[in-house]
């Protein structure tokens, strides 16, 4: 149970998805009934016929900021510049930066006409602190950063990503990487299942960098797992005390709102900061049904979803996405977990 290796797959590398379906709710759905152990191949806009009126859609609503800049030092050598977060002062970010080691404290790294930052901090894992320098800094990262594609997709960003890498209903600025369970909906699709009488609720995780950290020891109790800071409102928790006492179902769109939830059952607290590692066998005290993409081998994503409806279940559910075509990652399809 606690392997690493008890979570592996194989998956042909033509699968993992370069860009997603479009429309969005038009990729393929797997539906998994946790108890009964079936498996129905369906589309995504399907996803009305198995939720219910009363029962409660939690979104995140985070954005995903344009966090890759290409920039280049007074001697010409280009440096690519990876935004975390700003720290204390709003033009001092916590970065990441290829090749560091090309650069000295007090070097400039220019980006574009009045737009340059100056490196103020550095260490030897790549990460470092750097001043920006000019007005108007987000508007200027929105004009020169590209959107930051996970690794696995192998392709330059392109100007359409700013939109296909987003959700629709995303709305506060701050993650590095999209909550991707989330961009199969379409507005059309949200209104239907509002018409349904199915509610709709939103709580903020940033998803970070971190996400996408390899889980590096065979014992994965061992594994230590990022933070991420989210804020749940006020409307939100009470949606939730209002469906459970119902006895309808909250269904997580995706596992950044699986964590955030289930760290609030534990902690009570609706703003902080989760580091909450979820793996096999582990109570679940808020989330009924779970809408997730696949996920890659081995990761701590993969872990989540086997806590929520079994390891042996889901690695069978995998095999069979692989065996009928699904497309895989954040690009790819999604799974209902019922």
């Amino acid at each position: 149970m606690y392997k690493l290796s008890d979570y592996d797959y194989n998956l042909p590398k033509e699968l993992i998805a370069k860009y997603p379906v479009e429309p969005r709710d038009q990729c393929k759905l797997m539906v998994l009934d946790r108890y009964k152990k079936t498996i129905k191949h369906k589309i995504f806009k399907d996803i009305k016929n198995y939720l219910e009126e009363g029962d409660l859609l939690v979104l995140n609503d985070t954005k995903v900021i344009p966090a890759r800049l290409i920039g280049k030092k007074e001697t010409g050598a280009k440096i690519e510049v990876f935004l975390l977060n700003p720290l204390e002062k709003e033009n001092i970010w916590s970065v990441l930066i290829r090749n560091l080691k090309r650069l000295k404290v007090g070097n400039k790294i220019i980006f574009g006409k009045d737009f340059y930052a100056k490196l103020i901090e550095k260490d030897k894992d790549g990460k470092a602190v750097i001043e920006f320098f000019t007005e108007n800094l987000k508007e200027k990262i929105n004009k020169y950063g590209q959107i930051p594609l996970p690794p696995y997709i192998e392709r330059e960003p392109e100007e359409k990503d700013k939109n296909l890498y987003q959700t629709v209903f995303a709305k506060k600025e701050g993650a590095v990487a999209a909550p991707t369970a989330g961009l199969h909906f379409t507005k059309e699709l949200l209104q239907e299942l509002e018409e349904k009488g199915v509610k709709t609720a939103y709580i903020t995780l940033h998803v970070g960098i971190g996400t996408f950290k390899p889980i590096t020891t065979e014992d994965i109790t061992k594994h230590k797992m990022h933070e991420e800071f989210y804020q749940i409102p006020k409307t939100t928790i009470d949606l939730i005390k209002e469906t459970k006492e119902k006895g309808r179902n909250i269904v997580a769109v995706g596992t950044t709102v699986v964590r955030t939830l289930e760290t609030f059952a534990r902690n009570n607290k609706a703003e902080g900061f989760s580091n909450l590692f979820i793996y096999p066998p582990f109570e679940f005290k808020l989330v009924d049904k779970l809408i997730t993409n696949f996920h890659l081998p081995k990761s701590s994503l993969l872990l989540l979803v086997s806590a929520f409806a079994d390891r042996e279940f889901i690695l069978k559910a995998y095999k069979e996405a692989v065996k009928k075509r699904y497309r895989f990652f954040s690009y790819g399809d999604a799974m209902l977990i019922l």
